[in-house]
């Protein structure tokens, strides 16, 4: 095809990552024509680069940490990881960075898929470079703009010339570095770092701030550096990486307390930037390389037919509320088309209430970090009168049993107007698997008074609700 060819569609999503997915599926089922366009992989930065191999790394990691703890297992499993599996394991769920599946579930929708780099042209245009030529899409109710983000790296001079990990090298590098740099101390870094740590490089860590997991309670980051440092990682804190360079192969970096690492490879995990710098915001008055502000429905602000979805947004970059915020999008999307009223009140169909209250998140280390709603900080700053309870998990019997010496902490943060709980935040082997209570309880605005009839089974871990319902009594 030479000549530009022009199609219309009722919807057009630009980026086919989860979040494009999920807005494409809902928009399908309500019955509107999609586009989707894509210049790398269906499927997205999570499905090739970040949730899914990363877990699929470090999956192994933490099945032989748990199986340490546990007595007549403890002995069988001291020797290293086979680091070949750990990598092929992750290839497999990568599906070997092939989309053929992923192009097959769109197909099952009925969801068009347009493979290029999709650029706005104009309002409710999208002009598609790729195999063939160019094609304009041209959408009669909405475009969705469901890019993600990138590694954002620092401003270091000559570091292109380093050529320095991102996310992107750490989760699909096919050999295992004898030493490694980590720049940063968020989940990326301290993910990461566990994983090549316990495949056999020596890692230091170099973080910028005080600890560990800023965004969580500061037990959960002291924790994980302790973790971290018994398994052999150098963890140091308060410094800055103030130059880089690639020496004969080797890096060497030089923090600002004048210390110089070195290491085979450097990993830069310092932040994420909107993948929003060549899409042609421009052409519809938005500047390029920003965060694009949203409503509640996901409607970018003075364009009645532009969503932002996903990390785009800035309002919780994390896949899963990428999903949620799609499937509000996408129903918000359809309603608009039929002309039906939008049920936009908090909680509604048509508002992503739980990126403001209600966003779960859990960091798989070892110890595992899991996370929803306000953290005691947070809570007091936005001007709740709050109560922090905490309860060392150890003294649950349900942990004793899934682990000798387990070691852990679980903090509820209670709103005393309401006696509701505003945020939850647990550490330890196993608890990203209780998060989801919480984010019920957080989300649901469940009062203590009835969380006294949700039993737990015994003996779980999950008993730590009893244990912090009786400190909150106790108190």
């Amino acid at each position: 095809m030479t000549e530009t060819e022009t199609n219309t569609y009722d919807v057009v999503v630009l980026g086919a990552g989860p979040v494009g997915e999920n807005v494409a599926d809902r928009t399908r089922a309500a019955g509107l024509t999609t586009a989707v366009v894509e210049s790398e992989l269906v499927g997205g930065e999570c499905s090739y680069w970040a949730c899914m191999p990363s877990k699929a790394l470090l999956r192994p990691v933490i099945a032989r940490a748990d199986a340490r703890r546990v007595p007549g297992l403890r002995q069988s499993v001291q020797g290293p990881l086979d680091a070949a599996a750990v990598l092929a394991h992750r290839d497999y769920y990568t599906s070997g960075w092939k989309d053929d599946g992923q192009v097959r579930w769109l197909d099952s929708i009925g969801a068009d898929l347009h493979r290029g780099h999709g650029r706005l042209s104009g309002p409710r245009e999208v002009t598609v470079t790729g195999p063939g030529g160019e094609r304009v899409l041209t959408a009669r109710h909405a475009v969705a703009v469901c890019t993600g983000s990138r590694a954002a790296l620092p401003g270091l001079p000559g570091l292109d010339t380093v050529k320095p990990w991102t996310s992107r090298e750490a989760t699909s590098s096919t050999s295992v570095p004898g030493r490694l740099i980590v720049v940063g101390g968020g989940v990326v870094a301290t993910e990461m770092a566990t994983v090549w740590q316990a495949l056999g490089s020596r890692v230091t860590l170099l973080v910028r701030g005080k600890g560990l997991l800023p965004r969580m309670e500061p037990f959960a980051g002291e924790l994980i550096a302790e973790a971290l440092t018994e398994a052999g990682a150098d963890v140091r804190t308060g410094v800055s990486v103030e130059s880089v360079t690639r020496e004969n192969g080797t890096v060497v970096a030089v923090t600002d307390t004048g210390d110089r690492v070195e290491a085979d490879e450097i990993l830069f995990a310092t932040g994420r930037a909107p993948r929003t710098d060549d899409i042609g915001l421009e052409t519809i008055g938005l500047d390029p390389g920003s965060w694009l502000p949203v409503d509640d429905s996901l409607r970018v602000t003075g364009h009645d037919w532009l969503y932002a979805v996903g990390d785009v947004n800035h309002r919780a970059l994390l896949t899963h509320q990428g999903k949620y915020q799609a499937r509000v999008a996408g129903a918000a999307i359809a309603a608009r088309a039929a002309g039906e009223t939008l049920l936009a009140e908090p909680w509604g169909a048509h508002a992503a209430t739980a990126d403001h209250t209600a966003v779960p998140q859990v960091v798989f280390t070892d110890p595992e970090a899991a996370a929803v709603g306000l953290s005691l900080a947070e809570a007091e700053q936005a001007g709740h009168r709050v109560k922090a309870v905490d309860v060392d998990l150890s003294t649950v019997s349900g942990a004793g049993l899934y682990a000798d010496g387990y070691q852990g902490r679980a903090r509820m943060i209670v709103d005393l107007e309401d006696e509701i709980l505003r945020g939850v935040t647990l550490v330890g082997p196993g608890v990203g698997e209780l998060i989801h209570s919480a984010t019920v309880a957080v989300a649901g605005h469940v009062p203590i008074s009835r969380l006294w009839h949700a039993v737990p089974s015994y003996p779980t871990i999950s008993e730590v609700w009893l244990r912090l319902l009786e400190a909150y009594r106790d108190a």
